[in-house]
């Protein structure tokens, strides 16, 4: 791949996509590489069975009332299921009785008053600080606080928590998340896949792309990988670019993966379409049931944290058999003994990805917009760790490839 272009794209997720089709119908020369066989990154969408898309990533449009993907993903032809999410509620009151459900609301609510209180006179922590000493729900937040930051409350920053704007409309893509993602590519790139970036060094004319196929000069380059490549030295830096590793340190990514479970057709009358279950409600090590999505026949499982990466090293299947036992002694053996397992993620251990979304550690939550500075006005950064509001979600990723896009353009002197 030895050559020339103007502008070098690292990486063809969200936020690689996002930067090409900004900078698609400019008159320039772009390369998107990317080391996967496939482009998306971490939205992934795949076909099982009869058609059935599954997303193995991301599957939510959060935010989606003021998401800049909802509106392309419609306009590109692909449904939008705008159904309310049941996170918050059991479909069932087994294990988890409504005045209990009433009562973890409750203690919810006062905990991120604490968290807003204490980001509001500029405290960062850990977020796990401000949990009531001792307290009934400590390990479900804990839960939930894996699906959705993709670790337990420890590893959270308080003020990097408060900074996240969430509108509460949360909608879905039914052919997948993923699929709308590629429905998005900008045919204007040169895209290359299956092609590793090992190192990225300026020189005097721009930057030089060390590659799997050779090294590739552009007059810039945005990059866009997780930011664990970044603090292990897998993508190697210039050396103006020296503090970026730490900068990455501070926001590793959390873990959240995800089991699909096939319901047998007896079954499928059974459970409310879009429904949800808790697993256990008085420990962090437990399950977040959708129960069938788009009133599917299947359910979809997920699990975070420390528990998400316990299960991955203890190797393939331990996940779809925690989850078939967990649902066993919620709804009984008779349907238990007829779910199967569809599938799997274990992106901790995607060499490619090395996690799920970023958080950041507790005292880190400026690292975001330090990571973001452009290095010498040609090496330029995005991905969804690098976005102060938005992190950890797709969207996200995409406004940090337009933003790179724009510094792009600005530092070459065109329009933006």
């Amino acid at each position: 791949m030895a050559g020339t272009c103007d502008v070098a794209i690292i990486g063809a997720g969200a936020a690689g996509l996002g930067a090409a089709r900004a900078l698609s119908g400019r008159g320039l020369d772009v390369v998107l590489i990317e080391a996967r066989d496939r482009f998306g990154g971490r939205a992934h969408t795949v076909m099982l069975g009869d058609g059935l898309p599954l997303d193995r990533g991301c599957g939510w449009l959060h935010s989606a009332d003021r998401n800049p993907l909802a509106p392309l993903v419609e306009a590109a032809g692909l449904a939008i299921d705008r159904t309310r999410p049941a996170w918050s509620r059991q479909s069932f009151d087994i294990g988890f009785p409504k005045a209990e459900q009433e009562a973890f609301a409750a203690a919810f609510d006062a905990f991120e008053e604490r968290l807003d209180a204490a980001a509001a006179a500029g405290r960062d922590a850990s977020a796990a600080d401000y949990f009531e000493p001792g307290g009934r729900w400590n390990p479900l937040m804990d839960a939930v606080s894996s699906y959705y930051n993709g670790t337990e409350y420890d590893r959270v920053s308080v003020l990097d928590y408060a900074r996240y704007v969430d509108t509460g409309v949360n909608w879905r893509v039914r052919d997948g998340y993923g699929a709308g993602l590629l429905a998005l590519a900008s045919s204007d790139a040169r895209s290359i896949s299956g092609c590793a970036v090992s190192g990225v060094a300026l020189t005097a004319e721009g930057v030089a792309v060390e590659t799997a196929r050779g090294m590739l000069r552009a007059r810039r380059a945005i990059l866009t990988v997780p930011t664990p490549h970044l603090a292990s030295g897998r993508v190697s830096l210039p050396r103006e670019a020296a503090d970026k590793a730490d900068l990455a340190a501070g926001l590793p990514l959390g873990l959240a993966n995800k089991v699909f479970l096939a319901l047998d057709a007896a079954d499928v009358e059974a459970l409310p379409a879009d429904g949800h279950l808790f697993g256990r409600t008085n420990r962090r090590e437990t399950g977040s049931y959708h129960l069938r999505p788009f009133g599917r026949p299947y359910i979809e499982c997920f699990l975070g944290g420390r528990h998400a990466r316990a299960l991955e090293e203890a190797g393939e299947g331990a996940a779809g058999a925690f989850a078939v036992a967990e649902l066993t002694a919620l709804l009984g053996s008779d349907l238990g003994r007829r779910l199967r397992v569809l599938g799997e993620t274990a992106w901790g251990q995607d060499p490619h990805a090395l996690g799920s979304y970023s958080h950041a550690e507790p005292g880190r939550a400026e690292d975001r917009s330090a990571l973001a500075q452009p290095v010498a006005d040609r090496l330029f950064f995005a991905g969804e760790a690098t976005h102060p509001q938005a992190f950890s979600t797709a969207h996200g990723a995409w406004e940090t490839g337009l933003r790179a896009a724009s510094e792009v353009l600005g530092s070459l002197g065109s329009p933006r």
